[in-house]
């Protein structure tokens, strides 16, 4: 069985607020799709 080692990559305080920054962008734009898409839906079936 292999050994079971803890390397996991450790990241610098930079680069921990960069990924929440960059993690926070990518769901407010998937949030910002699904309003849109919602939006778009109601006023296909609307007219």
């Amino acid at each position: 069985m292999a050994e079971e080692k803890d390397e996991r990559i450790r990241l610098t305080p930079e680069e921990e607020r960069a990924r929440r920054k960059r993690s926070i962008a990518i769901a407010v734009t998937l949030i910002a799709l699904v309003i849109l898409f919602y939006v778009v839906s109601l006023v296909k079936i609307g007219s």
